[in-house]
């Protein structure tokens, strides 16, 4: 079994340590921003750790209408802005806390007045120290440069700081039954998205909502592990442009759960189908996933499973999975 497997296998694990560890913190971070809302919200990430903080952004923006945007760690490393963020919140993600660049945008956020709370791996680093609140992943350690627990965890991270922001009751229970839930997904296997996907050299990975981050962490995977030129995409967006690259057999993976998206992403998807794409949907009926008991929330369950989606592709084309061959562990970048 490949360290990408075997750990991939360790997110529910990871997720119940996380929720028993961060309990009092994530009471507390949701206390201050119920006590002062901001007004902006930031995102300090880069990599997959991006793609946990899009997903965050989606909850945020649904359920509390705030904006959230992901900013380019360079407006302030390299071209040394001064940021405007009284009474913001930024949100650094990272699994090692130790790019200068990420590091620099967390500094600069508190510096110009905002909250600023760290979702990092490892805690002796240098976001962990510099933020405000810092909550630990839990994951423990990762050997395949593929990461995945550590982004599940992230993922869990983000919603329960939205679900104790808004004390949203519902949505505090369904994070609790997370562990649970994944423990099953775990086991799922798509051997069909294997099958479309060994044998590609491009490939669409489209979904809408706060699928769609994951939708970009599956893409992200299948390049560095897989070396397939595999893009995502908003599946409304595909209609404004991508949607001339398909033709018969262009393979794409959908991500579809059974939110207020669904109905136009499949009439989006049926004019794919149309111009002759092969594709393939995790949603009832299709790819198997497990559902959450909260809609927000099944884009996690769908990404465990993708995992060993990805790491079977990767085994299939003879490669590596836990050692690209031009990737290390630690990215930093300035």
């Amino acid at each position: 079994m490949s360290h990408m497997a075997r750990e991939a296998a360790e997110a529910p694990e990871a997720v119940a340590r996380f929720l028993q560890h961060n309990g009092k913190a994530l009471r507390e971070i949701g206390a201050r921003l119920r006590r002062q809302p901001p007004p902006v919200i930031i995102t300090s990430a880069r990599g997959s750790s991006d793609c946990a903080a899009g997903y965050f952004k989606y909850l945020a923006e649904i359920l509390a209408g705030i904006p959230c945007s992901s900013m380019g760690a360079s407006v302030v490393s390299v071209y040394g802005a001064k940021l405007q963020l009284k009474n913001g919140l930024c949100v650094t993600v990272s699994q090692s806390g130790k790019s200068p660049d990420i590091v620099a945008l967390q500094d600069a956020a508190r510096k110009a007045g905002a909250l600023t709370v760290a979702l990092v791996n490892v805690e002796d680093s240098a976001a962990a120290h510099a933020a405000d609140i810092c909550l630990s992943l839990q994951a423990g350690p990762e050997l395949s440069v593929a990461a995945t627990k550590s982004f599940i965890v992230s993922l869990v991270a983000g919603a329960a700081i939205v679900a104790h922001w808004l004390d949203r009751k519902d949505l505090l229970a369904a994070i609790e039954a997370l562990p649970g839930q994944l423990a099953t997904t775990a086991r799922i296997d798509w051997p069909e998205a294997v099958d479309l996907a060994t044998g590609a050299e491009s490939l669409y990975v489209v979904a809408r909502g706060p699928s769609l981050p994951i939708a970009t962490e599956t893409a992200l995977k299948l390049k560095e592990t897989c070396a397939i030129h595999a893009e995502a995409y908003s599946i409304a967006e595909v209609m404004h442009g991508p949607l001339e690259l398909l033709g018969k057999g262009f393979p794409v993976l959908a991500y579809s759960p059974e939110d207020g998206a669904r109905q136009s992403s499949h009439i989006s998807l049926g004019k794919m189908r149309q111009a002759g794409a092969n594709v393939l949907v995790a949603e009832e009926g299709g790819l198997p996933f497990v559902r959450t008991g909260n809609t927000l929330l099944d884009p996690i369950s769908i990404i465990q499973t993708a995992y060993r989606f990805v790491e079977a592709t990767a085994v299939a084309r003879g490669r590596d999975p836990d050692r690209p061959r031009l990737l290390k562990k630690v990215t930093e970048t300035f």
